[in-house]
């Protein structure tokens, strides 16, 4: 074999050794699994290009299955009545996971929930709408049955979602201050990831108090009757606003409102009432960032409190 043929066998080897390179490349990014809990589409797809495909991220309401079981519905009803827009609906791992993603502006739609909402405004999101029902937005301390206060200067340990989740953290550590529980006792905050996981761990003694909101507790009453009929309501804090619909200030308003009028157009509808049923919720409607100065106002006294926000 000449030089020259030698080389030119060499460099086939490579270019063979570069194909199967790129296929092993291919077919291990075909088996990544996606950070983005991306959940199932419903009903039937629409052509290739004819329609824009817009995420909706929900932050952490519930855990990545029941959040699907519980909004997927409302998007499919959404989606048969839109014309240029389909909604993919996205779940988080957790409240960091959700509130990294508005931070680099990667969905066009959020449901995130009032903090999170006031933080996003300077990322480039605006509100366009909100969930209804406000009277429905408050937190919960939630204990179990027969359990009573331990001796000043002890430790109490608490479960919550997140510490940035408003009504299931915030709002209820803003009471138990208010309330004066932080300067009789020692309490320790432990952040368990989800609101069913907060309510579990007072379920199962592994805490003294948790910190919830209702549609999660209701939705434990329903699923875990026994567990639930251990525990009892500690305290109740009053309402805020309650989550809003945003959306990233790059989209066309007039698909944006398209998206809104159908989310509202749910609660006018029997088969929209019964999904929102479904899903726990009264209804949405319009709404803007002026909407919620309420929470604004409590952020500036939970920061008073408590020193800096989380």
């Amino acid at each position: 074999m000449t030089p020259a043929q030698g080389w030119g066998a060499r460099i086939v080897g490579l270019c063979r050794l570069g194909l199967l390179g790129g296929v092993l490349l291919v077919l291990a990014a075909c088996q990544r699994t996606d950070p983005d809990v991306q959940l199932p589409a419903y009903g039937e797809r629409p052509a290739p290009g004819s329609k824009l495909l817009w995420t909706l991220a929900v932050h952490p309401l519930h855990n990545p299955v029941t959040l699907h079981e519980r909004y997927g519905p409302l998007l499919e009803w959404a989606n048969a009545r839109l014309a240029d827009v389909e909604l993919r609906l996205e779940a988080s791992s957790d409240y960091a996971h959700f509130e990294a993603k508005l931070r680099m502006r990667q969905p066009e739609l959020a449901l995130p929930n009032p903090y999170q909402t006031v933080r996003a405004l300077p990322w480039g999101y605006h509100v366009v709408g909100k969930v209804s029902g406000d009277e429905d937005f408050h937190g919960l301390v939630l204990r179990r049955r027969g359990w009573q206060l331990p001796p000043p200067g002890s430790v109490i340990r608490i479960s919550c979602p997140a510490l940035t989740a408003l009504a299931g953290c915030m709002l209820p550590r803003w009471q138990l201050h208010r309330d004066g529980l932080d300067r009789t006792h020692r309490l320790k905050i432990e952040v368990v990831g989800s609101q069913e996981s907060s309510i579990l761990n007072v379920a199962h003694g592994l805490v003294d108090l948790a910190l919830t909101w209702p549609p999660p507790w209701r939705l434990f009453q329903q699923r875990e009757p026994k567990l639930a009929a251990t525990l009892e309501v500690d305290r109740r804090t009053p309402a805020l606003v309650n989550n809003a619909l945003v959306a990233r200030d790059d989209l066309d308003p007039q698909r944006v409102a398209q998206v809104v009028q159908a989310l509202v157009d749910l609660a006018r509808d029997p088969e929209g009432q019964r999904r929102l049923a479904q899903a726990g919720l009264q209804g949405f409607e319009r709404a803007n960032d002026a909407r919620y100065e309420p929470v604004r106002v409590f952020l500036r006294e939970y920061e008073r409190v408590f020193g800096s926000l989380p």
